[in-house]
């Protein structure tokens, strides 16, 4: 005999247990995802979501079963009911663990989702088998086979959508799938029973019989109540995830302050929209006045096109929006910001909106400005201390002469007299001090002159290709390589720059020239260029010899203006390495020092890859010691 109908209460009741369930699991198998960093947090998660989709599945099943009308009496064996909801929960778990994995990919759902949906058949069918009627129950087997393949296919497309995103819409998508496909599932493998009256079956253990609509409320007010601490659970974790997005908003607002900073936001078309406090409180703008692109008529009219057309453009290529601007101050008088904006995405990789900080560098900008007065005052006051240094100087030059030429006719009036040779040899003596003392300070006074010259030059920056530059500069040097036993080797393809050529050339020549001088007469001196990318921006290049090296104490030293290091064998006034360090500053970049007594320094210069002046900007040098 078949079955003669459902009780449609019933089959609500077990489709919307389904659902609810189906909704529970899937949020709370969802968070386990982030957790790979906290193992007991994301397996308590994985219980939840097992506990309450197996639960949920096996509740609905019962219920389903239950809503059956079969005109006969029917019983549940208690072992094999209880092993029914064991699978159900054991195999859904194992499920959620396996999708749940920080590394898994779009793949895992290939295997949790055929997993789960064969346990879910397998749960069916045990509690089909716990079943205690006077006749045996047969089965179509196709509509068993279409049970499980339905079970399959939809517990495999509600993990996808689940995991796919964890917004609210895609997770009740979700639920509603998987609810309705486990009940698609429980009724067509209903449909596939047959059950026929006949003798009483054996069964090993004990028995659950009572009425259905009782039993089937109890089973519901059960799992209801599962779904509900589940539910309970997934508000307690939301209120900690909103703590904890409170405290890092906090401590991001006060990193932002930390570093006088405002911060803002823009919709995905760079449009300020909303409240903007931060920009208020430094503009006094009001929101009808800084939304949309209002917000640059705080900003100095010379600045204004510049920065619309460069945030604008920044927007189209959705990159990261570096500038700087002045902006007037709500008290009056403009001040001078840093900006860096950066776009926040939506999980499928749009714009959502942009968020920016406005850093306030007015105070860095007032010291660079008297920074570079203060240089200039530098190269004036040296360029005319040197200049009228050299009018005493060469007045000394021209004594000195005088004294040469009258040495002669000393001589002469002297003859005969007993201290005649004492006095003629100590007046050459003196008259060659006095003329190296003057060279001396001649060469001084040409290298400070060189030093003011080049603070007021105007730099041009070109593309440089530092491979035939480099190669210049040691085909330069390959007399003075030959002399001291040395080869100057050139790495190929070295990165090109765009730099100032001139000073590119003094850098690096001046470099070139004190490692030749500096070789060590014991072995032969081995010289190499190399270079290598810093970052995106910037390339660093490694003069390095095998010379006599530099003591460590020394390395600050040596670019000090007019001091030099160890034996003083070697003509120079230590001015080299001081104007390199200046003019690699003027360039935007730095220059550092790696050296050990006997076994040769490697000087490392760091320049930008592109122009790190405007063109044609006098080069901020500076000739003090530092």
């Amino acid at each position: 005999m078949s079955s003669s109908g459902y009780s449609p209460a019933l089959v609500a009741l077990s489709v919307a247990i389904a659902i609810f369930a189906a909704y529970t699991a899937l949020d709370l198998g969802a968070r386990a995802r982030g957790l790979a960093g906290r193992p007991a947090l994301r397996w308590l998660w994985i219980a939840g979501a097992a506990v309450t989709m197996g639960g949920g599945i096996w509740a609905m099943h019962f219920v389903g079963m239950l809503a059956l009308e079969m005109g006969m009496p029917a019983a549940y064996d208690l072992g094999l009911t209880v092993l029914s909801f064991l699978i159900a929960v054991g195999v859904t778990g194992a499920a959620f663990a396996w999708v749940g994995r920080a590394a898994a990919g779009g793949g895992a759902v290939l295997v949790a989702g055929p997993l789960m949906g064969l346990g879910v058949g397998l749960m069916h069918y045990t509690g089909m088998a716990a079943m205690r009627m006077p006749g045996p129950i047969l089965y179509d087997p196709a509509l068993v086979v279409a049970s499980v393949v339905i079970a399959i296919l939809a517990a495999t497309a509600a993990l996808w959508l689940a995991f796919r995103h964890n917004s609210v819409p895609e997770k009740v998508a979700a639920a509603c799938v998987m609810g309705l496909a486990v009940s698609g599932m429980h009724y067509t493998g209903m449909a596939a029973a047959t059950f026929t009256a006949g003798a009483a079956h054996d069964h090993a253990g004990p028995a659950i019989a009572g009425a259905q609509p009782y039993l089937a409320v109890g089973v519901a007010g059960a799992t209801f109540l599962i779904l509900f601490v589940g539910m309970l659970a997934i508000a307690v974790d939301q209120h900690r995830i909103q703590g904890e997005l409170a405290a890092s908003e906090a401590r991001f607002r006060a990193a932002i302050a930390a570093v006088r900073g405002v911060l803002w936001t823009n919709d995905a078309q760079g449009r300020m929209v909303g409240p903007q406090p931060g920009w208020a409180a430094i503009t006094g703008q009001t929101p009808e006045e800084y939304k949309g692109f209002g917000w640059a008529d705080a900003v100095h009219p010379d600045d204004a096109a510049p920065s619309i057309a460069a945030w604008n453009e920044t927007v189209a290529a959705r990159q990261t929006f570096v500038f700087e601007h002045r902006v007037r101050a709500k008290e009056g008088g403009y001040r001078h910001y840093a900006i860096r904006a950066v776009p926040v995405l939506n999980d499928d990789g749009a714009i959502r909106e942009w968020v920016g900080v406005h850093t306030d560098i007015t105070a860095q900008r007032e010291a660079e400005a008297e920074l570079r007065e203060s240089n200039e005052e530098i190269q004036r006051y040296a360029y005319i201390v040197s200049h009228d240094l050299r009018a005493p100087l060469v007045n000394i030059m021209g004594f000195t002469s005088e004294l040469a030429e009258t040495r002669s006719e000393l001589r002469a009036t002297l003859a005969g007299h007993p201290q005649a040779e004492r006095i003629d040899a100590e007046m050459g003596e003196a008259l060659g001090f006095i003329g190296a003392a003057v060279t001396r300070m001649e060469r001084l006074i040409a290298a400070i002159l060189k030093l003011s010259r080049e603070g007021r030059r105007r730099f041009e920056p070109e593309p440089l290709d530092m491979t035939a530059l480099m190669r210049r500069l040691a085909d330069a040097t390959r007399h003075q390589a030959g002399t001291r036993n040395a080869t100057v080797s050139v790495a190929p393809d070295l990165p090109e720059i765009v730099a100032d050529r001139l000073a590119v050339e003094q850098i690096f020549g001046n470099l070139l020239d004190n490692a030749l001088k500096y070789l060590d007469d014991g072995r032969p001196g081995r010289i190499t260029i190399t270079a290598e990318a810093s970052g995106a921006d910037r390339v660093r290049f490694a003069v390095a010899d095998n010379g006599r090296g530099i003591s460590r104490n020394d390395h600050v030293r040596v670019f000090e203006l007019f001091r030099r290091s160890g034996p003083q064998d070697r003509p120079g006034e230590g001015i080299g390495l001081a104007h390199v360090k200046a003019l690699v500053r003027a360039l935007g970049g730095r220059i550092d020092l790696a050296s050990e007594p006997g076994q040769g320094s490697t000087f490392t210069v760091t320049l930008p890859r592109g122009p790190s002046m405007e063109r044609g900007a006098p080069a901020p040098l500076s000739i003090a010691a530092e």
